[in-house]
């Protein structure tokens, strides 16, 4: 049987992570959290943070062109605390600033999936991920590639890994 292939992989996941991210929202241990933030251009490095019991989520960002866009930033943690969830997007879809570059960390879990997109998906609009070279993940940060991410970006979803303390 062949292995699958990374789009049908990617596929996968685009399925599962938003599936995924209700389970968090619907079944917390800690209610989820929702906060409205601004974006700022002007080539400045700004940063917004959240946190959710021992969980943080902060989104460091510098933007040029046009004026400030409202953005939003979901944090949540499954029922038995495995999963930690941050989602970071603006919900009027398109962001039309030019990201001049982007990271966000997640402190207290590690990484297992992440994403990026160009577009975030509203009123019958798709969301568009970036390109897989154009970004980079570690195991607790997804943040814009040098010399290769295009300044469009719009949405970030983020499922990370709780540390568990076994018996």
């Amino acid at each position: 049987m062949a292995a699958p292939s990374g789009r049908s992989v990617r596929r996968l996941w685009a399925a599962l992570v938003p599936a995924a991210l209700l389970c968090l929202a619907g079944r917390a241990a800690e209610e989820p959290s929702t906060a409205d933030f601004d974006v700022r251009p002007g080539g400045e490095v700004h940063s917004f943070s959240r946190s959710l019991g021992d969980y943080t989520c902060t989104f460091t960002y510098s933007a040029q062109g046009g004026t400030n866009e409202q953005w939003q930033m979901n944090i949540g943690v499954n029922e038995d605390n495995q999963l930690f969830s941050c989602s970071i997007w603006r919900p009027q879809g398109k962001s039309y600033l030019f990201f001049t570059q982007f990271k966000a960390e997640v402190k207290g879990a590690k990484i297992e999936y992440a994403m990026a997109y160009s577009q975030a998906a509203v009123g019958g609009q798709s969301d568009i991920p970036l390109k897989q070279e154009e970004f980079e993940i570690t195991e607790t940060t997804v943040s814009h590639r040098e010399g290769k991410f295009r300044f469009e970006l719009s949405k970030l979803m983020i499922v990370a890994k709780t540390p568990r303390d076994e018996l």
